[in-house]
C-alpha cells in the first residue's frame, strides 16, 4: 500500500451541524485544550479512533504508527466523517482515554513535556499506544474498534452481555449494576444558621435519590452511611447535594458536585470478576478544572471488590468538602 493511500483522510460527506457542534464542544473542555501525551497547549490534531487531542509533534508520531493504531486528523483542516466524530464523542476526550492507557503508568516513567526531545516523545507514545505497556496485558487492544468497545459509555453498557450483536440486542435489562456509596464525612461545610448548620447529603442517579441522616450543629460531620443506587443502562453522572435542615423554612443548599461514573464502570467491566484478582489499581478519574475533584481518584480492586475513593470540593458555595467511597456491584 502506498504512503498516500495509507494515510488518506476520509473525504465523505461533511458532518451535519449537530455532529460538528459535538466535536467543538468536546474540544473546548479544559482537559482537551492540551495535548493528551505531552501537555502542549492548543492541540490542533486528534486521533479519531483513540479519542485524544494532540499537538503537532505528537500527532506526527501518531501518524507514524499507522492508521490501524492511530487515525490522525486535523481538527481545523480535515473533513470529519460522522463515524469519526462519534468515535471521539464516545470516548469522551483526553481524560477518559488516559484513564485507560495510563492507568498503570509508573511514577518513575514521566510523560514527555512540550519541549521534550523527539526520541523520548516517540518512545513514550509507542509504549503507550503500540505496545500498551501501561495497561494490564489482558486489556491490551488490538484494533481501533476494540478500544472503543472497552471505554465508551454505550459499549460498556452492552458489554454486560455476549459480544455478539444478537445477544446485545436481546439484553433488555433496565439496570446494569449497582453502587454502594459510603458518604464518609464532610469538612469545613458552609454556615447556614447563626453559627453552624445541620447538614445532610442527597445523592441522585437518574430518577433515584437517597439521603443521609441530618447531623445537628456540625460543620465537620462524620456519616459513614451507605446509600445504595442502581445504575441504569444509560447512566449519567452521580449528583451530590448538601443541604442544611431547617424546621420552619425550606432547607438551604450547602453546595453540590457531580461524580463521573464512567472511569469506574469502564474499569470494572474491562477486568471482569474482581474476586479472581489480587489487590491492584485498575483505573483512574483525573482531576481537571471541569470537575469537583480535589485530587485524582483511583479505581482499585480491594479484597475482591471494585472500589473508588472520591474527595470532592463542593461547588457553588463558599466552602466545603465531601469524601465518598464507591463500590461497584455487578448484577452477574
Amino acid at each position: 500500500m502506498s504512503t498516500v493511500n495509507r494515510y488518506q483522510h476520509i473525504k465523505s460527506t461533511k458532518p451535519i451541524l449537530g455532529k460538528a457542534r459535538k466535536l467543538k464542544d468536546l474540544m473546548i473542555k479544559s482537559d482537551n485544550r492540551i495535548c493528551a501525551d505531552c501537555g502542549a497547549p492548543d492541540p490542533k490534531w486528534a486521533s479519531a479512533n483513540i479519542g485524544v487531542f494532540l499537538c503537532l509533534k505528537c500527532g506526527d508520531v501518531h501518524r507514524a504508527l499507522g492508521p490501524d493504531i492511530s487515525k490522525v486528523l486535523s481538527v481545523t483542516l480535515d473533513d470529519w466523517s460522522d463515524s469519526d466524530i462519534d468515535s471521539m464523542v464516545e470516548v469522551g476526550g483526553n481524560s477518559y482515554a488516559n484513564s485507560i492507557y495510563e492507568a498503570f503508568l509508573p511514577k518513575d516513567h514521566p510523560k514527555p513535556k512540550p519541549d521534550s526531545a523527539m526520541e523520548y516523545r516517540t518512545k513514550f507514545i509507542r509504549a503507550k499506544y503500540e505496545t500498551q505497556d501501561f495497561l494490564k496485558p489482558s486489556l491490551r487492544i488490538s484494533s481501533k474498534s476494540s478500544f472503543q468497545s472497552t471505554i465508551s459509555v454505550k459499549s460498556v453498557s452492552s458489554s454486560f452481555s455476549s459480544t455478539s450483536r444478537k445477544d446485545v440486542l436481546e439484553d433488555t435489562r433496565e439496570f446494569v449494576g449497582a453502587l454502594n456509596i459510603t458518604v464518609v464525612k464532610g469538612t469545613n461545610l458552609a454556615v447556614r444558621d447563626m453559627l453552624t448548620s445541620d447538614p445532610y447529603v442527597i445523592l441522585a442517579l437518574g430518577e433515584q435519590k437517597a439521603q443521609t441522616t441530618v447531623k445537628k450543629s456540625d460543620l465537620n460531620p462524620v456519616w459513614n452511611e451507605v446509600l445504595k443506587l442502581s445504575v441504569p443502562r444509560n447512566y449519567g453522572p452521580l449528583k451530590l447535594q448538601v443541604y442544611d435542615h431547617d424546621m420552619f423554612s425550606a432547607d438551604d443548599i450547602m453546595g453540590e458536585a457531580e461524580i463521573d461514573l464512567q472511569p469506574m464502570i469502564t474499569a470494572a467491566m474491562a477486568f471482569g470478576d474482581p474476586s479472581r484478582l489480587g489487590d491492584m489499581q485498575i483505573g483512574r478519574w483525573f482531576m481537571t478544572k471541569d470537575n469537583a475533584l480535589l485530587k485524582d481518584s483511583t479505581v482499585n480492586v480491594v479484597g475482591g471488590r471494585v472500589k473508588q475513593d472520591v474527595h470532592l470540593k463542593l461547588q457553588n458555595v463558599e466552602s466545603g468538602e465531601i469524601e465518598l467511597e464507591l463500590e461497584w456491584v455487578s448484577l452477574d
